[in-house]
């Protein structure tokens, strides 16, 4: 084994990349305020930011779920890493040559965690791929791209490679790599042979590497060339550690940033569609690898979306059977969406990679534009099952379609969905069918069956007001609303995120100074970390190494992360801060020497009773002092 990885290295590494630039390659971020961003949580499901990184304090928190710590811990929990392969994922990203102890700096194997030994195979794989796509074999492949308009440009921008048809060539080519066999099996880029030798998985096809929402190859999609390949059309990657079908969005790493940007996101439904809507400027479309659109799709566009109010998903799905049972499919998760969705359906059943070969770029844009909204789809698929001729059918067709306009939330789109289905009803009479539509919404919202009625699409009215405040990571023992409690809060916060306005003052502050123990707790990390006067670059990084255990360590990020109460944070803030809490100290313990006092009563020896009382009158001295002089007065 190599070792663990020297510490020096560690720091590096935090130091070299942004925590920011990392978080920002799983959700979209905006400002929060004091230096702050802020997202939706990638650990739990939200509809409203509470998701907060500090790019200064290289440090995240979510005032949700209380996730939080540095870029290391983010790295660590949302792609499930040990601590070392988090250090080298981002040591590789940072360019930095880990040194590991008890044996030096190992090359290659030694050491490597497995996901990343993974990740590095199929990075080695995809780049084989590649090259393999130049090759004379290759020739049916690249006629295969160029009869659907993709040059070698495109190929190139997609990384589409090719698999030889022969068994182990990129067996071979990775075991000279330093891989593995078992590693090679079980990252699915090979599979076990009658002979019992592994053997390559994709042979003789077209690939098309699938990257998670970092950028990073995870898998495969292989589409079939020959007419001897007794495979399926198309064969994906199996689930492997670092691949769920589930959990990943074909092209997502090429168009987070656009759909970011314009709070858009067009769902197709093959590798080529995505090729065709990319190379005809819709570089917001994705696909999903060999499985539908589903829950966890919802999470990872979600996240990018950032629930914005204009936020619109666009599902194009072919003019057949099999597209119309897929666009209901996508329908029963609309509402899980706070965006909008739409669906688009090509003339005459094309897909947007044959609409592109057959009308050109402008008509695969203005098919995404001339979309409608799914649950008109939805409607007009209902009504279409019935006869309309009759008052029976009619009425049928009205039970059916009525309970999905009653699920509508927004209560505007609601309304006008109800007087649009009275029109594809043929029933003259509108008010009856939004009164309908009406009572189903009240009587569903009674029992419970769906969300408050919203202002908007995923978005309770008074949201913010009557949501109930987020536990601190202290736990129960926390009262936010105690005076108390508040100020030895914002205190705290003071000394992590602005210890220079703090010190000298806040390291002569005792623990018990701090009422509520997770406070304490905090306090004394500050201490054993060497006190807020140090106030250097690792400042915060030896506060949380010197938390006792993950829930002081988890409150000590919370209160790093956390906005100041304060429009202008300054040595008169932080010394009113300082004065409360010290002004409350002193005034708890003038009551306990004043029970002392009860307690001796005048028949105490004169000398136990006179160091009381002269200790107590110290005590209101400095009470005035206070009071009247301020931070001054400590």
């Amino acid at each position: 084994m190599a070792g663990r990885i020297n510490d020096d290295d560690v720091k590096a590494v935090r130091d070299a990349v942004p925590i920011d630039a990392v978080v920002s390659e799983y959700l979209q971020l905006r400002n929060a305020g004091g230096g702050n961003l802020k997202g939706l949580c990638p650990f739990h499901d939200e509809k409203s930011p509470s998701f907060q990184v500090s790019p200064s304090k290289g440090l995240y928190h979510c005032f949700g779920c209380q996730a939080g710590g540095d870029t290391l811990d983010f790295v660590m929990k949302i792609d499930h890493l040990s601590f070392s392969e988090a250090v080298e994922r981002l040591a590789g990203l940072a360019g930095i040559t880990l040194r590991y102890e008890e044996g030096g700096y190992t090359a290659g194997t030694s050491g490597r965690g497995d996901r990343i030994r993974l990740v590095e195979a199929h990075k080695a794989a995809a780049l084989f791929y590649v090259d393999q796509l130049g090759s004379p074999e290759a020739e049916i492949g690249r006629k295969f791209l160029a009869e659907r308009g993709f040059d070698q440009a495109a190929a190139a921008h997609f990384s589409v490679g090719y698999s030889p048809a022969g068994w182990d060539h990129l067996t071979r080519f990775l075991r000279g790599k330093g891989f593995t066999d078992k590693e090679l099996i079980t990252s699915g880029l090979a599979q076990d042979s009658r002979s019992g030798k592994p053997i390559d998985r994709f042979r003789g096809r077209l690939m098309w590497p699938i990257r998670d929402i970092s950028g990073e190859v995870v898998g495969f999609g292989a589409r079939k060339l020959r007419d001897d390949d007794n495979g399926p059309k198309y064969l994906n990657t199996p689930e492997t550690p670092i691949y769920k079908k589930s959990q990943v969005l074909y092209g997502i790493d090429l168009a987070k940033k656009e759909i970011a940007k314009t709070s858009r996101a067009v769902v197709v439904e093959g590798y080529t569609d995505v090729m065709a809507c990319h190379m005809a400027g819709v570089t917001t479309a994705i696909a999903t690898c060999g499985t539908a659109f589903g829950g966890d799709h919802i999470k990872i566009l979600r996240r990018l979306l950032m629930d914005n109010a204009t936020a619109e998903v666009i599902f194009t799905f072919d003019g057949d059977a099999a597209g119309q049972k897929a666009a209901l499919r996508a329908f029963e998760d609309d509402q899980k969406f706070a965006a909008e969705t739409s669906i688009t359906i090509a003339p005459g059943g094309m897909d947007p990679c044959d609409l592109r070969l057959a009308q050109g770029d402008a008509a695969v844009s203005g098919l995404v534009e001339a979309r409608t909204p799914l649950f008109e789809f939805a409607l007009r698929h209902i009504v279409s099952r019935h006869n309309l001729e009759n008052p029976a059918g009619r009425a049928a067709a009205l039970d059916e379609a009525a309970p999905v306009v009653a699920h509508i939330k927004n209560i505007a789109i609601q309304h006008e969905s109800a007087v649009q289905l009275a029109g594809m009803l043929g029933i003259r009479d509108e008010q009856f069918v939004v009164k309908r539509v009406s009572q189903l919404a009240r009587w569903a919202r009674e029992r419970g069956t769906q969300p408050p009625q919203q202002q908007g699409r995923g978005r309770p009215s008074h949201e913010a007001a009557s949501a109930p405040a987020p536990q601190p990571a202290g736990g129960p023992a926390l009262n936010l609303r105690s005076p108390a409690h508040r100020t030895e809060r914002e205190l705290l916060k003071l000394a992590l995120q602005r210890p220079a306005l703090v010190s000298p003052a806040f390291d002569a502050y005792g623990m018990d100074e701090f009422t509520a123990p997770p406070y304490a707790a905090v306090r004394q990390a500050i201490l054993d970390a060497g006190g807020a006067s140090l106030g250097t670059e690792d400042y915060l990084a030896r506060v949380r190494a010197a938390a006792p255990n993950d829930t002081v360590r988890a409150l000590v990020t919370e209160l790093a992360v956390e906005a100041i109460h304060a429009k202008t944070v300054d040595e008169i803030y932080a010394g009113v801060q300082l004065v409360q809490v010290r002004l409350r100290a002193v005034d708890r313990r003038v009551h306990e020497i004043q029970g002392t006092l009860s307690r001796l009563g005048p028949q105490a020896p004169p000398e136990q009773l006179a160091a009381v009382q002269e200790e107590l009158w110290v005590l209101q001295q400095y009470d005035r002092r206070l009071r009247n002089r301020g931070a001054e007065g400590l």
